[in-house]
């Protein structure tokens, strides 16, 4: 991740930058996907996507776009920026840019989990809801499954989903295994 872990950099640890670090993460991603193939240990016919909060939105923005992935799962995520104009992360141009919702052309109905805590602080449970319905609208939601936690005491009620995150893990874990089990 970007600005995270052994690349930190306080600066992007910032609100208002936290765009720009998930259009870098969308970008980064096939690299990271290539360098999988190349170990010859992965199936890469059975290769889902996913990430939590700005990973999730960095996710979203990937599917947008020509892919290979057989399955997404997202935890604490928007795909409709709209929500978040009021948030420091808010960028107009390159929310104009990014914006899931804004690109679903692009998008190819996969099975996609969304795990969200209706009373999510920094991330409004609604940006996510209208997304669902604009892939449902266009067709694009064959397997789209999500699940919305309430009061969980996780901090700002955004990630981990507190008490109920055996419950999301096992969630998660029970989706990927069925759907690419299979794939």
């Amino acid at each position: 991740l970007p600005g995270h872990g052994a690349r930190f950099d306080d600066a992007l640890q910032q609100p208002e930058r936290t765009l720009e670090f998930v259009e870098q993460m969308a970008g980064e991603i096939d690299a990271v996907v290539e360098a999988m193939r190349a170990t010859g240990w992965f199936d890469m016919h059975r290769v889902a996507l996913g990430g939590m909060s700005a990973g999730g939105v960095a996710t979203l923005i990937r599917l947008c776009t020509p892919h290979a992935f057989c399955a997404a799962a997202v935890e604490c995520t928007t795909g409709s920026f709209a929500w978040q104009r009021n948030r420091a992360m808010f960028d107009p141009p390159r929310a104009a840019r990014l914006d899931p919702i804004q690109h679903l052309d692009g998008w190819r109905a996969i099975p996609l989990l969304i795990l969200h805590n209706a009373l999510d602080a920094w991330v409004a449970v609604e940006g996510q809801r209208e997304f669902v319905e604009a892939l449902r609208a266009r067709g694009l939601a064959n397997v789209v499954d999500m699940h919305e936690y309430g009061e969980t005491g996780a901090p700002h009620e955004h990630s981990g989903f507190g008490r109920f995150s055996s419950d999301a893990k096992d969630r998660q874990t029970n989706f990927l295994v069925k759907y690419l089990r299979g794939a």
